[in-house]
């Protein structure tokens, strides 16, 4: 039998709240592993954010910034950034609307001037203004806020950026969409609460689909030797290059009904109860 090569999804999907894959899951991948398969991260999230406690499981590569960069194993066989001029003007835009925003790069995050009060106000709104409720929120959000404070005073590359994300509450989603989606994917409110006209700004032709192809090329793998665990509606795009796709229970209903399986929650361990239910796809 061929070896397999799973992809993993981060939010939502190795880890919850938290930000920190639980020891269940930590040991039921290193078990996947050590039957001679293969580990990757497909994410979303730029290099920085791929805490160490993510890649201590021992991953054999990522997919990061929604298929904008690829690593295996040391090689970096792809990195799409967006081009400077662009960025650029994004950033006035933002400016001139009172749209706070972080820029993504494989060198740090780097939050806008108001940032930090903007997240304040979104997520206050979000829990319908229910202080306790918002404070709860902000502590589980701390660890991200804290990373992005950790790049303050850093010079940015502004040719360097995978991707920006946008926290905004009253500057119309579509109207963003409508003056960048030409050039650019546009992801509606992929953080909830980032607010009801929040998003992400990508670069075109990169998605998790596309990423998966050029790593199973790269490794003389196979559809049909992929597996795939998410928990989002832009997973279906992995499900697509993938053999066998498990859905979180917490995930999406688009994505269960495009599942060939669905697990347990996040919190309730789900990776690890999926690996364990095949014996860790042993070869």
């Amino acid at each position: 039998m061929t070896k397999k090569i799973a992809f993993f999804d981060v939010d939502g999907t190795l880890v919850g709240d938290s930000g920190k894959p639980t020891l269940e899951t930590v040991s039921a991948i290193q078990h996947f592993k050590s039957h001679g398969n293969l580990a990757f991260v497909c994410t979303g999230r730029s290099r920085p954010e791929i805490l160490p406690e993510i890649m201590a499981i021992g991953f054999d590569g990522i997919i990061g910034a929604g298929g904008g960069y690829i690593l295996v194993g040391d090689d970096v066989i792809h990195h799409h950034t967006m081009p400077e001029k662009d960025v650029r003007e994004m950033i006035h835009f933002f400016q001139e609307n009172g749209i706070e925003y972080y820029l993504e790069s494989n060198s740090g995050l780097f939050g806008s001037e108001r940032y930090d009060e903007k997240i304040n106000e979104t997520i206050l709104a979000y829990v319908g203004n229910d202080e306790q409720k918002a404070e709860a929120l902000t502590v589980k959000n701390q660890w991200f806020n804290q990373l992005i404070d950790s790049f303050k005073g850093q010079e940015i590359d502004y040719g360097d950026i995978n991707k920006i994300s946008f926290i905004n509450n009253t500057f119309d989603f579509q109207d963003i969409a409508r003056r960048f989606g030409s050039k650019f994917e546009m992801f509606h409110m992929t953080v909830p609460f980032f607010g009801k006209e929040s998003g992400e700004i990508a670069v075109k032709g990169n998605d998790k689909s596309t990423a998966i192809h050029m790593v199973l090329d790269n490794l003389n793998l196979t559809k049909s030797d992929a597996i795939s665990f998410g928990d989002a509606n832009n997973d279906l795009a992995m499900f697509r290059a993938c053999g066998y796709n498990v859905a979180m229970g917490n995930g999406t209903d688009e994505l269960k009904a495009a599942a060939d399986e669905v697990t347990q929650s996040v919190e309730d361990n789900g990776v690890a109860k999926s690996l364990i239910k095949h014996n860790y796809f042993k070869v």
